[in-house]
């Protein structure tokens, strides 16, 4: 929910700096940055519930002919990578934030927003998205996927 409605302020603050632009001759200041920063957040929180969906882009043209328990087990090994990849990546940018918050970084633009608490929510989505997808491979391993 809250990925959606960072994506529609994203959207409507596009629409009203494009008209602002048009009638007034001048955008909102650092739209583009609020506009990198909301984006990439909205991106990172739909990741979590795509997975819990079983959303993600899947690849089957080799396998619709195997039986269920062998498309089970190879969705299980590829939810496995994606979950450990997720942490991964959770730990890393959750490193990435603290080192944001100590050494002052912000945006490169008119606003110069802080970035650390933007990397350190898209931490958190990585974690919860790579806490699903081993919730997923165990489901699929014990056969109720």
């Amino acid at each position: 929910m809250a990925a959606g409605l960072v994506l529609l302020a994203v959207a409507a603050m596009v629409t009203a700096s494009v008209l602002m632009r048009w009638l007034l001759g001048t955008p909102i200041t650092g739209d583009v940055e609020m506009v990198q920063v909301g984006g990439g957040l909205a991106v990172l929180g739909f990741l979590a519930y795509g997975t819990l969906m079983r959303a993600n882009i899947f690849v089957d043209s080799f396998t619709t002919r195997l039986p269920r328990r062998a498309n089970a087990a190879i969705d299980a090994f590829w939810n496995l990578v994606w979950g450990v990849v997720a942490l991964v990546l959770a730990e890393r940018m959750a490193v990435g934030a603290m080192e944001a918050f100590g050494n002052g970084s912000v945006t490169m633009g008119m606003l110069g927003i802080p970035i650390w608490w933007a990397i350190g929510i898209g931490a958190a989505c990585f974690a919860a998205t790579g806490l699903v997808a081993l919730h997923w491979t165990g489901w699929l391993l014990r056969g109720r996927g």
